[in-house]
């Protein structure tokens, strides 16, 4: 299996590269992880809501250019669906048995993703209704990713 996360904006906290690293090296036993950084706008204190969604549109370009063919888009929103662990391992490993086996998570910058990188997704997938801050949610993302696969080998991990 493919795995490709494309986010937003550079990882620039230490531990949040030890943590990437860490999950990263897990994760080659089970996938072939790809992870692409792309540039993210600076967005200036007082921004109204036309400037924002410019940024986000200039972002989602940067994102959608690195989209492959043929993957299945799994786009980082708050408004997606809410899956607990399992749940997410069991669609892993679904589409990997029905061939969609070209998984590309899309995280999104601080102000979130453009109109047209949501309606390209697959499917929209949240983690809380909260908002977390996006180097974060890359050490969040590779996790349960890690335990997903962990979960679909049947391996001591997720308790």
């Amino acid at each position: 299996m493919r795995i490709t996360v494309i986010a937003v904006g550079k990882l620039k906290e230490k531990f949040f590269q030890e943590a990437v690293s860490e999950y990263a090296k897990r994760l080659g036993r089970y996938c072939r992880l790809e992870i692409i950084q792309v540039a993210d706008e600076k967005t200036p204190d007082g921004a109204g809501s036309v400037l924002e969604e410019q940024i986000k549109a200039k972002e989602g370009e940067r994102i959608l250019s690195h989209v492959r063919e043929g993957g299945v888009l799994i786009a980082l929103a708050v408004e997606g669906d809410m899956l607990d662990s399992l749940k997410l391992a069991r669609k892993i490993e679904n589409w990997g048995i029905s061939g969609n086996s070209d998984l590309i998570f899309i995280i999104g910058g601080s102000l979130g993703l453009s109109a047209a990188v949501l309606k390209r997704a697959d499917i929209l997938l949240s983690f809380s209704r909260m908002t977390f801050p996006h180097q974060l949610m890359r050490v969040i993302l590779l996790e349960q990713i890690y335990r997903s696969f962990r979960i679909i080998n049947r391996e001591p991990y997720h308790k």
